[in-house]
């Protein structure tokens, strides 16, 4: 039989939008080639790198929705969800089902773009010498993101019981063909610990490849991956790795001439222009890393279910609102009047923002305090001082005012409604209403598609065997 690979055609950053918002056929254009055909030139090899930045820019990857899921899920009193897609109702109701469709979508979506990265890293023999580096650095960035989502949406937090047998995520390192062994094609879960262990391989191989970038580059690069290893350590609790490459990241960003910045205003991050609801708004100096949207290709799912401008089928609750000081600019990004909305996501061809630099502070803090250590040039203090000062909100004088309480509320003020909620509660081992952090109803399903045609993958708990 004819050995054949995918191959995207695409020759920029994102997919074009769906024209609905759940999709029941994949139409994405592709190209089947014999094997010993593909990727044969380095401009083949680095097209198809790009193809990989497109798939990860799918609504069910990094489009928004799978953060839209993740704020779903630990909804608590703090949204509300009014809409009518009975997969997302499921998120929100805590009920999902083995059969959701959304489900199936982020985990074969995730496994693509994993699937698109390792024909590039299999083919980087014919990559030219002077950017064989990039090429595999990128994409061994992008292999470890998706791999990172996948273990924290479909398996047990790190935190809960032995993640060294706990079942993970299967960890694909090569280019799927139908004549690979059986395990291979067919392979069961990996443990939690191994995902973490491979997820930090790959970003610690990227941070050494890529270099620090210019400002308004938007592929990968070296301090996108000092900031996405600070997340993965800091979602297993080893602060003070985690604090050390948050620290990395920011003084890379200080030695290279600050390709990133805190934007002055909180309302600069979030860029809006109504009397011009189809522009199309880039990265702003604060993102680290973006999923790249304009009004021909791309798609941001944050818009469709927070905006009143989309769909609107998320609103702010009151017992959001009440958690801010009462000066807090961050108040006046909210509007409405029998149902408020949050203002973060009012442009339909705004970039998905993946890390802000903001972040970056406020994992050093937290990690610093909880390690007793102080790595960087600021105290946990002087550190939340910074996100606090953005927003008009009154310094913290000494250090004994600096409390792990206050240092979380701040992350999850600043960060809110951008998917990092669910993840927050698991590693804390927080309780969002009613439910506990480990309890099943938080974690993914394995699609029962998927299940049927691979037998050797487990189900979680609380899903049926």
């Amino acid at each position: 039989m004819k050995k054949s690979i995918l191959i995207y055609c695409l020759a920029v950053l994102m997919i074009p939008a769906l024209t609905g918002c759940e999709k029941s056929l994949d139409v994405k254009p592709t190209q089947e080639i014999d094997e010993s055909d593909a990727l044969r030139t380095s401009s083949d090899v680095e097209a198809a790198l790009i193809g990989a930045y497109s798939d990860m820019g799918d609504a069910d990857v990094y489009g928004g929705s799978l953060q839209v899921a993740a704020e779903l899920l630990t909804s608590g009193n703090e949204i509300n969800w009014s809409g009518t897609f009975e997969t997302y109702t499921d998120f929100y109701a805590k009920s999902t089902k083995t059969v959701n469709t959304q489900v199936s979508f982020f985990w074969m979506d995730c496994y693509r773009v994993i699937n698109d990265v390792n024909n590039v890293l299999a083919s980087l023999e014919v990559v030219n010498a002077e950017r064989r580096d990039r090429v595999e650095g990128e994409a061994k960035f992008l292999r470890a993101c998706m791999h990172f989502e996948l273990v924290r949406f479909f398996a047990k937090p790190w935190q809960q019981g032995d993640p060294s047998q706990n079942d993970g995520v299967p960890i694909m390192l090569k280019p799927y063909k139908t004549d690979l062994p059986d395990n291979e094609v067919r392979p069961s879960r990996a443990k939690v610990a191994a995902v973490y262990d491979q997820v930090i391989k790959d970003l610690t191989d990227a941070e050494n490849l890529l270099e620090v970038p210019s400002a308004g580059y938007f592929f990968a690069h070296k301090i996108a991956a000092q900031a996405m290893l600070a997340r993965v350590y800091l979602q297993k609790g080893d602060f003070p790795n985690a604090a050390a490459a948050a620290n990395r990241a920011l003084e890379a960003n200080e030695d290279g001439g600050q390709p990133f910045r805190l934007l002055p205003s909180y309302f600069d991050v979030f860029p809006y222009n109504g009397d011009q609801p189809s522009l199309v708004i880039g990265n702003t100096p604060e993102d680290v890393f973006a999923v790249q949207v304009s009004n021909t290709d791309g798609v941001n799912d944050f818009f469709t279910y927070f905006s009143a401008d989309g769909r609107g089928d998320i609103d702010i609750l009151q017992d959001h609102l009440d958690q801010y000081e009462p000066n807090d600019e961050r108040l006046a990004l909210f509007y409405g009047s029998s149902a408020v909305y949050t203002g973060k996501f009012d442009m339909q061809y705004s970039n998905v923002h993946i890390i802000r630099l903001a972040e970056l502070y406020l994992t050093r803090a937290e990690a610093n305090f909880r390690s007793g250590n102080q790595v960087g040039p600021n105290s946990p203090r002087e550190d939340i001082n910074i996100i606090r000062n953005r927003v008009g909100l009154d310094s913290y004088d000494d250090d004994a005012d600096i409390t792990l309480a206050r240092i979380l509320h701040e992350r999850k003020l600043e960060l809110a409604f951008e998917g990092f909620l669910l993840h927050d509660i698991k590693r804390n081992q927080q309780t969002i209403g009613g439910y506990a952090w480990n309890d099943p109803k938080l974690v993914l399903p394995i699609p029962d598609r998927e299940r049927r045609t691979n037998t050797n993958l487990s189900q979680n708990d609380g899903y049926g065997n």
